[in-house]
């Protein structure tokens, strides 16, 4: 059974970056990678092919809390980051995730802190 449901992931996160390929007419996106206990996103420059930005709740200054609020502080800092090279319009990639619960709370701190998606 897990084989399938990685199957469905990968299948489902395909689905979305090429709907994103469509939609982000040359933006960078906003690439978020989830665990059981962290959660990590990029912001990523596909025509270049480089990492503008990026924040994680693995970083070594980060004090832990609850997950959903780990999210919120990462999506912070990836703002706060990404502005700081230079971008504020990015198109949001949640992979294989649903948009719900610590994926969601990264974005809606990622909009607070000054990034357009």
């Amino acid at each position: 059974m897990a084989a399938h449901s990685h199957r469905s992931f990968v299948r489902r996160a395909q689905r979305v970056r090429t709907k994103l390929r469509v939609v982000g007419d040359g933006k960078p996106r906003l690439s978020v990678t989830r665990s059981t206990k962290h959660i990590s996103v990029q912001v990523i420059d596909d025509g270049k092919g480089v990492t503008v930005a990026a924040a994680s709740s693995m970083e070594k200054d980060f004090k832990g809390g609850k997950k959903s609020e780990d999210a919120s502080i990462v999506g912070k800092l990836i703002a706060e980051r990404a502005k700081k090279a230079g971008v504020t319009d990015v198109v949001f990639d949640r992979g294989g995730f649903l948009f719900h619960g610590r994926v969601k709370a990264l974005a809606d701190a990622a909009r607070e802190g000054g990034l357009k998606f």
